[in-house]
Protein backbone atom coordinates (compact mmCIF):
# COMPACT_ATOMS: atom_id res chain seq x y z
CA UNK A 1 0.00 0.00 0.00
CA UNK A 2 1.12 3.48 -0.82
CA UNK A 3 2.23 5.61 1.90
CA UNK A 4 0.45 8.78 1.98
CA UNK A 5 1.41 11.23 3.62
CA UNK A 6 -2.34 12.84 5.93
CA UNK A 7 -2.34 16.98 6.78
CA UNK A 8 -4.28 19.59 6.44
CA UNK A 9 -3.21 21.02 2.86
CA UNK A 10 -2.55 24.78 2.05
CA UNK A 11 -3.73 26.84 -0.61
CA UNK A 12 -0.97 27.58 -2.83
CA UNK A 13 -0.52 30.44 -5.43
CA UNK A 14 2.26 30.87 -7.48
CA UNK A 15 2.20 34.56 -9.15
CA UNK A 16 3.59 35.68 -12.38
CA UNK A 17 3.09 38.51 -15.35
CA UNK A 18 0.66 37.08 -18.07
CA UNK A 19 0.25 33.80 -16.35
CA UNK A 20 1.00 31.30 -19.51
CA UNK A 21 4.55 30.93 -19.00
CA UNK A 22 5.86 30.45 -15.17
CA UNK A 23 3.43 30.65 -12.79
CA UNK A 24 1.19 27.56 -14.62
CA UNK A 25 4.75 25.71 -15.06
CA UNK A 26 5.45 26.78 -11.33
CA UNK A 27 1.83 25.58 -10.43
CA UNK A 28 2.02 21.82 -12.39
CA UNK A 29 5.70 20.85 -11.48
CA UNK A 30 4.67 22.08 -7.86
CA UNK A 31 1.62 19.36 -7.87
CA UNK A 32 4.13 16.86 -9.11
CA UNK A 33 6.37 18.05 -6.51
CA UNK A 34 3.50 17.56 -3.63
CA UNK A 35 3.71 13.35 -4.36
CA UNK A 36 1.15 11.53 -2.16
CA UNK A 37 0.41 14.50 -0.05
CA UNK A 38 -3.37 15.02 0.16
CA UNK A 39 -5.45 18.25 0.61
CA UNK A 40 -2.91 20.53 -1.13
CA UNK A 41 -4.92 23.55 -3.79
CA UNK A 42 -2.22 24.69 -6.15
CA UNK A 43 -3.32 27.37 -8.49
CA UNK A 44 -1.70 30.40 -10.56
CA UNK A 45 -2.56 34.09 -12.02
CA UNK A 46 -0.48 36.58 -13.20
CA UNK A 47 -0.64 40.47 -12.17
CA UNK A 48 -1.08 41.09 -15.97
CA UNK A 49 -2.75 38.43 -16.90
CA UNK A 50 -5.13 38.34 -20.34
CA UNK A 51 -7.78 36.03 -18.86
CA UNK A 52 -8.83 32.53 -20.27
CA UNK A 53 -5.60 31.96 -22.14
CA UNK A 54 -4.30 28.52 -22.50
CA UNK A 55 -0.07 27.81 -21.16
CA UNK A 56 2.04 28.71 -23.59
CA UNK A 57 3.46 26.06 -25.98
CA UNK A 58 7.15 26.39 -24.84
CA UNK A 59 5.43 25.86 -21.07
CA UNK A 60 3.12 22.71 -22.07
CA UNK A 61 6.09 21.18 -23.56
CA UNK A 62 8.17 21.02 -20.14
CA UNK A 63 5.14 20.26 -18.51
CA UNK A 64 4.76 17.26 -20.86
CA UNK A 65 8.48 16.03 -20.94
CA UNK A 66 7.94 15.95 -17.18
CA UNK A 67 4.93 14.02 -17.17
CA UNK A 68 2.57 16.83 -16.07
CA UNK A 69 -0.89 18.37 -17.97
CA UNK A 70 -2.64 21.21 -17.22
CA UNK A 71 -5.31 20.34 -19.48
CA UNK A 72 -7.95 22.78 -18.09
CA UNK A 73 -5.75 25.42 -17.36
CA UNK A 74 -6.74 28.82 -18.40
CA UNK A 75 -5.01 32.27 -17.21
CA UNK A 76 -6.08 34.43 -14.66
CA UNK A 77 -6.04 37.84 -12.95
CA UNK A 78 -4.26 37.76 -9.59
CA UNK A 79 -7.73 39.16 -7.24
CA UNK A 80 -8.23 39.59 -3.86
CA UNK A 81 -10.77 36.84 -3.52
CA UNK A 82 -7.39 34.24 -4.62
CA UNK A 83 -4.58 36.38 -2.15
CA UNK A 84 -7.67 35.57 0.88
CA UNK A 85 -8.04 32.33 0.17
CA UNK A 86 -4.48 31.69 -0.46
CA UNK A 87 -2.34 30.34 2.86
CA UNK A 88 0.91 31.55 0.67
CA UNK A 89 2.11 33.03 -2.59
CA UNK A 90 5.13 33.27 -4.33
CA UNK A 91 5.79 35.65 -6.66
CA UNK A 92 8.13 34.83 -10.02
CA UNK A 93 9.98 38.30 -9.42
CA UNK A 94 10.76 40.98 -7.21
CA UNK A 95 8.78 43.34 -9.35
CA UNK A 96 5.69 40.70 -8.79
CA UNK A 97 5.96 40.72 -5.13
CA UNK A 98 6.09 44.59 -4.88
CA UNK A 99 2.80 45.22 -7.08
CA UNK A 100 1.13 42.34 -4.95
CA UNK A 101 2.54 44.52 -2.12
CA UNK A 102 1.54 47.55 -3.28
CA UNK A 103 -2.14 46.47 -4.15
CA UNK A 104 -2.71 43.97 -0.86
CA UNK A 105 -0.85 45.10 1.59
CA UNK A 106 -2.73 43.90 4.30
CA UNK A 107 -1.64 40.63 3.21
CA UNK A 108 2.30 40.88 2.70
CA UNK A 109 2.63 37.99 5.43
CA UNK A 110 1.53 35.88 2.50
CA UNK A 111 3.95 36.68 0.22
CA UNK A 112 7.04 35.51 -0.72
CA UNK A 113 9.74 35.16 -3.48
CA UNK A 114 9.65 31.74 -5.22
CA UNK A 115 13.53 31.98 -6.25
CA UNK A 116 14.46 32.17 -2.79
CA UNK A 117 13.53 29.21 -1.74
CA UNK A 118 16.33 27.56 -4.75
CA UNK A 119 20.40 27.54 -4.43
CA UNK A 120 21.19 30.54 -6.27
CA UNK A 121 18.08 32.80 -5.14
CA UNK A 122 16.33 35.57 -7.07
CA UNK A 123 14.06 36.51 -9.45
CA UNK A 124 12.44 33.25 -11.79
CA UNK A 125 14.08 34.08 -15.37
CA UNK A 126 11.36 35.81 -17.52
CA UNK A 127 11.32 33.25 -20.64
CA UNK A 128 9.41 34.47 -23.32
CA UNK A 129 10.74 34.75 -26.31
CA UNK A 130 14.38 32.99 -25.37
CA UNK A 131 13.51 29.65 -27.16
CA UNK A 132 13.11 26.43 -25.53
CA UNK A 133 16.36 26.01 -23.69
CA UNK A 134 15.20 29.12 -21.27
CA UNK A 135 12.13 27.73 -20.55
CA UNK A 136 13.55 24.54 -19.25
CA UNK A 137 15.94 26.87 -17.35
CA UNK A 138 12.97 28.35 -15.37
CA UNK A 139 11.47 24.44 -14.85
CA UNK A 140 15.22 23.88 -13.16
CA UNK A 141 15.21 26.72 -11.11
CA UNK A 142 11.29 25.61 -9.92
CA UNK A 143 12.48 22.79 -9.01
CA UNK A 144 15.54 23.13 -7.27
CA UNK A 145 12.94 26.15 -4.95
CA UNK A 146 10.25 23.10 -4.53
CA UNK A 147 11.95 21.17 -1.65
CA UNK A 148 12.66 24.23 0.32
CA UNK A 149 9.11 25.57 -0.36
CA UNK A 150 7.74 21.90 0.65
CA UNK A 151 9.82 22.10 4.12
CA UNK A 152 9.19 25.66 4.41
CA UNK A 153 5.42 25.73 4.35
CA UNK A 154 4.94 21.97 5.98
CA UNK A 155 7.02 23.35 9.49
CA UNK A 156 4.11 26.44 9.51
CA UNK A 157 1.09 23.76 9.86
Amino acid sequence: MADIKKNSGKNILFVCTGNTCRSPMAEGLFRKALGTRLGWTVRSAGVAASVGSKESRDTATVLEKRGVSLTSFRSQQVSRALIEQSDAIFAMTCSHLAVLEDEFPEFVHKFYLAGDFAEDGGDVPDPIGMGAKAYEEVALVLEDAFPGIIRFLEAGE
